[in-house]
């Protein structure tokens, strides 16, 4: 196959003005700069889809019943919305704040204290919720929504002594999640009031539940 140009094609070449190639040159340029352009024009004109979403009103604290004074509602774009965000009142309102909110924070399940709270923190559908009220509260104030501890009791064998027998302490539950901390009981009562709600697998929840009712138990951070 030839590839260089023939006589004649150099002849029509040379035969063309250069203003005529010029003008050409500029034409395809001015076309492809104003399909750029509509292009660009089209997608920036697109608005992304708004959701209604609630959101805080002011500054919540943990233990906070919501009201609809505490709520005000906010159009935010679909595409940045944080999962399980809250569009309908009914599945906010009413509910307990599990830890501190900022005014103008979207409202999410894991935020508040509903069915769905344990499942959400473990991934796990048999999750449940045990109110604890561990011996030496002062670790209460070290704690924060969202750690996660073993809890541990006395074991009430009768071969094992808490002084020297590493049995005498039973493991109850392993990684188990701070779902909430409550404030109120404490203002009222001091530290031994407060009390957390701590997320486990079922079967340790009941566990966990039928101890405290005779021993007392302690927490051990992860």
């Amino acid at each position: 196959m030839r590839l260089e140009p023939t006589l004649l094609d150099r002849l029509r070449g040379s035969s063309r003005p250069a203003w005529a190639r010029s003008l050409l040159i500029r034409r395809v340029a001015a076309a492809v700069l104003a399909a750029i352009g509509v292009t660009s024009a089209v997608v920036a004109g697109r608005e992304p889809t708004q959701q209604l979403v609630y959101v805080a009103a002011h500054d919540l604290t943990p233990g906070t019943t919501l009201a609809a004074t505490d709520l005000t509602t906010r159009q935010i774009a679909s595409d940045s919305l944080p999962a399980g965000t809250a569009s309908h009142i009914d599945e906010i309102s009413g509910h307990t704040v599990t830890g501190p909110i900022r005014a103008g924070e979207i409202l999410t399940a894991t935020r508040l204290l509903n069915s769905r709270l344990p499942q959400s923190l473990l991934h796990r559908d048999d999750a449940r919720l045990v109110p604890v009220e561990p011996a030496g509260s002062a670790v209460i104030g070290l704690l924060r929504v969202g750690d996660v501890v073993d809890v541990l009791s006395e074991n009430r064998s009768d071969t094992a002594d808490l002084r020297d027998d590493p049995r005498a302490t039973a493991v109850l539950a392993r990684s188990a999640v701070v779902a909430l901390i409550s404030t109120a009981a404490g203002q009222n009562r001091g530290d031994g009031g407060r009390v957390l709600l701590l997320a486990m697998p079922e079967h340790d929840a009941h566990i966990v539940a039928g101890t405290t009712l005779t021993a007392p138990i302690t927490l051990v951070f992860h």
